[in-house]
């Protein structure tokens, strides 16, 4: 047999799977294919293949093995496929978002979701969409479902808090959230203890829903887990003087002396 009658050598790219259809029969060919599966279990051309003859060879409880393997492999790649392609679409929506072309963004954020449903960037974005439109039933479903998602995330609690806050407006809808709000802001500092903003809110909230117990408790928590932020010390000495504990207000306010007094001695010994 002449050099181009010959096979041909294998060229860059061939896989092994190719090589071994190509020179051996099906018998020694299911051989090694097993063997190779042995070390290379995610070799899916290979699994495919051994599937395929086994079937032709009427090993069918063999081939029913491998094929749903090979199912179990190529789904896994089109959802890992899928998350990329959903991550994608919303670095598209945000760039939209970014240029002021909030219809595109947003058809770019719900497209994410339709390919991926768990895309964190698509949801909190979608959620902030409706929130600045003021469609807050809307921003509540995306929301919702981002917490769900990331439920360690504070910064997810804290918006959802403030579209319960929103819904409990009758203006707004027939919902009774504010309770619910109140849940979100205290799972926020939860993850959270720094987060002022919960606080605040939270303090807010509690007294408009007679819970002065609870608002002077998380200005107290609040100036404990940030000692060098005036703005804590000035809400708990309000808090204190609403609920007409002026002791504890005259307390606080020498506290807050003493504590940018020593800030200052120390700034200039630096």
């Amino acid at each position: 047999m002449s050099e181009e009658q010959g096979s041909k050598p294998a060229e860059a790219g061939d896989t092994a799977v190719e090589q071994l259809d190509q020179q051996l029969p099906p018998d020694e060919e299911i051989k090694e294919l097993e063997k190779l599966l042995a070390t290379e279990a995610d070799d899916f051309q290979a699994r495919c293949r051994l599937g395929e003859l086994y079937f032709s060879k009427g090993r069918l409880d063999d081939a029913l093995v491998e094929v749903k393997k090979s199912i179990e492999m190529a789904e896994g790649v089109r959802a890992e496929m899928n998350r990329s392609l959903a991550m994608y679409y919303s670095n598209l929506g945000t760039i939209y978002a970014t240029k002021g072309m909030m219809d595109e963004a947003e058809a770019q954020f719900k497209r994410a979701l339709e390919t991926h449903g768990d895309d964190v960037l698509a949801l909190f974005n979608l959620g902030r969409v409706y929130a600045d439109k003021r469609q807050f039933l809307n921003a509540k479903t995306y929301y919702e479902r981002l917490v769900e998602v990331t439920h360690e995330d504070p910064i997810a609690w804290y918006n959802l808090g403030g579209v319960y806050v929103e819904l409990d407006n009758p203006q707004v809808s027939d919902y009774n959230t504010i309770d619910m709000a109140m849940q979100c802001y205290l799972r926020t500092l939860e993850l959270d203890p720094k987060h002022l903003e919960a606080s605040f809110k939270l303090m807010e909230l509690a007294f408009n829903h007679k819970k002065p117990e609870l608002a002077i408790k998380i200005m107290e928590e609040a100036v404990e887990q940030n000692p060098d932020e005036p703005l804590v010390y000035y809400n708990l000495i309000t808090a204190y003087d609403k609920c007409k504990m002026f002791q504890q207000a005259e307390q606080a306010r020498q506290k807050l002396k003493d504590r940018f007094a020593k800030r200052s001695k120390d700034a200039e010994k630096a």
